[in-house]
């Protein structure tokens, strides 16, 4: 598949997105070459997650992306669980990247605070929570966090045999 061809495909599955889920989705595309890169904000509380999926979803539908089925599915899993670790625990604004090429995607989720530890003062821990890291790791996804601005990006990359 060519650069340009999977830009447009890129641009229409995100485009469908648009009107479901109004205004609050500003998505900017880049391809020059490899990899493809999909970035939107998120808006904080519990529609970042739904929308994160969503827009993961679409971007890695069959037709759209040489990415197979199942680790599709696993990129999807591994995109909901870092934006609800950023809503849990750091402060907005929040901001979801996925750059995919052959046998490779790069996930990275922006948040606003600085604090490196994943941990703020308001967050609430639950009993049945916790495993979200240890669910993107048994993935197979290597992860890292990064400084970016006055904030951090949290970084999943999976490889795959093409």
């Amino acid at each position: 598949m060519t650069a340009s061809l999977r830009v447009r495909q890129l641009r229409t599955a995100t485009a469908a997105l648009r009107e479901p889920l109004g205004s609050v989705m500003d998505t900017a595309i880049a391809s020059r070459g490899a990899p493809a890169t999909l970035h939107i904000p998120l808006p904080p509380g519990a529609e970042a997650a739904r929308q994160a999926r969503q827009t993961t979803a679409l971007l890695l539908a069959p037709g759209t992306a040489d990415c197979p089925r199942h680790i599709a599915e696993d990129l999807v899993l591994i995109v909901s669980e870092l934006v609800t670790n950023a809503m849990l625990h750091a402060d907005g604004p929040y901001a979801l990247t996925v750059a995919l090429e052959r046998g490779r995607a790069g996930i990275a989720v922006s948040d606003g605070s600085s604090a490196m530890s994943g941990h703020r003062g308001t967050a609430q821990r639950t009993e049945a929570g916790g495993r979200g890291l240890q669910i993107v790791r048994a993935l197979g996804a290597d992860l890292f966090v990064s400084r970016s601005g006055p904030g951090k990006q949290v970084i999943a990359v999976l490889t795959w045999e093409p």
